[in-house]
């Protein structure tokens, strides 16, 4: 019977211990951040002496905005509606138009690269202007009201139901395609039967993500004139009638947030 004599040292036999991270990488990347704080305060001549001097005037700003001016909520009731139905125009046309940009953007779907790079330059150029400024064209096109708004809300809600859909699309499973290609199917049924059962829920999720943003930005358009509830917010700060502006901002949020809660309970349904 022979026994076993374990010959290696005892050293080697003990577990070798990883080395702890690197810590340079995150002092170099804070005093990375340190640095484009102070360049970004320097150039734009933010000085933090100034904001605590300041703090006394905003909190006279504050107590001029309230109790609220309660009996002026009966004036903004229609403002606000109109501001709804601006934000559900907007996106429901621009979901409309972004099912055939994103399509057109999405590197696996377009066979020509000569639709595919100006629909991709396009979409970018759309994303780049704010809402607020195409607000501001539309309202010297077509002059004050709801329509400047809903047509700046269709483009930016264009811009970005068509970058959310086409990334996703980039991303579905290519099994379904390849199987209708096999079967002779055409280019149109690859699209409805291949590509929107894998996007569906998702493209319903984008919609209602980006109706609760135009919700948002349509109640600030009419400070440029496009309407809505924006209306109200330049009439009464240009007065200085801060506590009626308390009462538009309450009420908006108000309305933000039971959108916002709404919206969250349908897509936990659709997903």
């Amino acid at each position: 019977m022979s026994l076993h004599v374990n010959t290696k040292p005892a050293a080697a036999q003990k577990t070798a211990r990883p080395k702890p991270p690197s810590r340079i990488k995150h002092y170099l990347t804070i005093a990375l951040i340190l640095v484009l704080l102070w360049a970004s305060s320097k150039q734009t001549e933010a000085s933090l002496p100034e904001l605590i001097t300041g703090m006394p005037n905003m909190w006279d700003l504050l107590k001029e905005m309230f109790p609220p001016r309660w009996s002026y909520f009966d004036n903004i009731v229609h403002g606000m509606l109109e501001t709804i139905r601006m934000a559900l125009i907007g996106t429901t046309i621009g979901a409309i138009l972004a099912i055939p940009v994103s399509l057109l953007c999405a590197a696996n779907l377009t066979r020509y690269r000569w639709l595919y790079y100006p629909s991709r330059f396009l979409l970018n150029l759309v994303r780049t202007v704010p809402d607020l400024l195409l607000a501001a064209i539309f309202v010297s096109v077509f002059g004050l009201g709801p329509i400047p708004g809903i047509l700046a809300l269709t483009v930016f809600s264009v811009g970005l139901i068509s970058k959310l859909t086409y990334e996703l699309i980039e991303t579905i499973d290519h099994g379904p395609l390849e199987a209708l290609t096999a079967a002779g199917g055409n280019y149109t049924q690859k699209i409805i039967y291949g590509v929107v059962p894998q996007i569906q829920a998702n493209f319903m999720s984008f919609v209602l993500y980006t109706f609760e943003i135009n919700v948002r930005a349509a109640a600030v358009l009419g400070l440029v004139g496009a309407g809505g509830i924006g209306l109200y917010y330049e009439a009464t700060l240009g007065f200085l009638e801060y506590d009626k502006t308390s009462v538009i901002i309450l009420f908006t949020l108000a309305v933000v947030l039971v959108i916002d809660y709404a919206s969250t309970k349908l897509r936990e349904r659709l997903l």
